[in-house]
């Protein structure tokens, strides 16, 4: 059996899948890898989340950064990717998708948030640090470009960042929980598109394997955990899923 017939029958076969998505998946909707060689950190020194919390000057250069990234990430579409996963999802009736991701594309691509968790926050729109109000990007890049100086939330005055995770910034403990809850209720986990080599978030693949679950892996590159997978594809993410649109 050729591996995309395999593919389509483990998730035929599965009651319960687990979707885990990296970089690649969104590379494909013209995004570069972040780490990448064209990607945002080549062009753009990292901002750490303490160096941001301590510093006007820094949270100023972070506004700036936010503004560029934005106006180049708003033209991108989902792939064939995004939406076989959101077709897989949604006609099982259940299941899930992890993501390592900050670009909503999983979202715009037809799941609802209550499907999809952001290990690694949201590019697209903006939170208190404090209080978590969630702010609009546009309203908030509108007023820094106005006023010149870093935003500050209007309710409680507290410090104001979009709602990714920085370098050097705690992982978020909800999200990590219903990642590990979905990774060991699952019966067929798929990464795609990740090189699972960011820690702690690539111990999760891991872990629903530790459980009992099949381990499918669609990435580019060979990855560390190849070797327990009980399939890995080293093809384009949204060329090896678009079967499942037709």
């Amino acid at each position: 059996m050729d591996k995309i017939s395999e593919l389509k029958r483990l998730i035929e076969d599965c009651s319960y899948p687990v979707f885990f998505t990296g970089a690649g998946v969104s590379t494909d909707s013209g995004i570069p890898d972040f780490r990448g060689p064209n990607g945002f950190w080549k062009k753009n020194k990292p901002i750490y989340f303490q160096d941001f919390i301590s510093s006007k000057e820094v949270q100023a250069k972070y506004w700036n950064q936010s503004i560029e990234f934005k106006s180049s990430f708003e033209s991108y579409l989902p792939n064939d990717g995004h939406l076989a996963i959101a077709k897989i999802i949604n006609s099982k009736k259940c299941g899930h998708c992890i993501t390592q991701n900050v670009d909503n594309l999983h979202q715009n691509g037809g799941l609802n948030n209550s499907q999809v968790t952001e290990i690694h926050g949201n590019a697209t729109y903006a939170i208190c640090l404090d209080c978590e109000k969630k702010f609009k990007l546009a309203d908030i890049h509108k007023d820094f470009i106005r006023l010149n100086e870093p935003p500050s939330c209007d309710d409680c005055e507290g410090i104001i960042k979009t709602a990714t995770i920085s370098f050097g910034q705690p992982m978020p403990e909800k999200e990590m929980m219903i990642a590990q809850s979905e990774a060991s209720k699952c019966d067929l986990f798929i990464v795609a598109g990740s090189s699972l080599v960011v820690f702690p978030a690539a111990s999760i693949p891991l872990y629903a394997k530790e459980q009992g679950a099949k381990l499918i892996i669609i990435n580019n590159e060979a990855t560390d955990f190849d070797n327990i997978a009980d399939l890995v594809i080293n093809e384009s993410i949204s060329q090896t899923l678009k079967n499942y649109l037709e």
